[in-house]
């Protein structure tokens, strides 16, 4: 037997009620993700991708359907045990960074760790490697004020990784900066994928960011199809 996929989704489906009307959201999404696999999302706004991601991390129930993470079933867990389960095995990359704006980008880096009340050695150890990794090492002392959008993402990025997840779930992660700095952060999630066995799933409108993936969905009116959109599609975005 094969190993085991890191995610999966099993016939997700999400309905939004709004009074006596019903608004399908996702129909019957199945696909898995494994170890060291980069697949990309693709699709117009409004196609589903985010209410996806939403179910994907469990911050969200699908109304049928099943999701599971590192073989654990989502619809399981309570709100604690989901909490525990996102910080130790999914990272988590944005769009617009999310970082602490008071606050060192170490000090960024450490919060998974600090929540998960590891010890402090283990913290500077893990955030030490996380910033090499990224290349952020000289960088650890400076506010997000005074780093570029790129060495902002990289340090999202260094988070993300610090808690040696699994998986890792990038909402749009080049959807903020140049090409040339995306293009720098997508070789560093592939290089992520590749040496450390992680799996990553981007939702992107990037057909740059869908090039480095190994695997393209596209998603239209809720329905997940393989394979790599029509050209129009990325002009949806624009």
């Amino acid at each position: 037997m094969g190993e085991r996929p890191i995610l999966q989704a099993v016939g997700v489906s999400k309905t939004y009620r709004r009074g006596t009307w019903e608004i399908p959201a996702l129909r019957d999404v199945t696909f898995s993700l494994s170890r060291g696999e980069v697949i990309a999302i693709m699709g117009p706004s409004g196609s589903g991708k985010s209410t996806l991601l939403n179910l994907l991390a469990g911050l969200d129930q699908p109304t049928r359907g099943e999701v599971y993470v590192a073989g654990v079933r989502l619809a399981d867990l309570d709100d604690e045990a989901a909490t525990v389960l996102r910080r130790r095995h999914i990272g988590f990359v944005f769009q617009f960074f999310n970082l602490l704006g008071t606050t060192s980008a170490r000090r960024n880096v450490a919060l998974p760790l600090l929540a998960d009340r590891r010890p402090a050695g283990e913290v500077a150890t893990r955030v030490d490697e996380a910033l090499a990794a990224v290349g952020m090492s000289r960088r650890a002392d400076h506010r997000p004020s005074e780093l570029s959008g790129g060495e902002q993402q990289r340090i999202g990025i260094a988070r993300a990784l610090v808690m040696r997840p699994p998986l890792l779930l990038a909402d749009e992660p080049t959807g903020n900066l140049d090409s040339g700095t995306g293009a720098e952060i997508l070789a560093l999630l592939r290089a992520t994928a590749d040496h450390h066995g992680m799996a990553i799933l981007m939702v992107t409108h990037s057909e740059a960011a869908a090039a480095a993936a190994d695997r393209v969905l596209v998603m239209r009116d809720g329905h997940l199809f393989d394979g790599r959109p029509p050209p129009h599609a990325a002009a949806d975005n624009h």
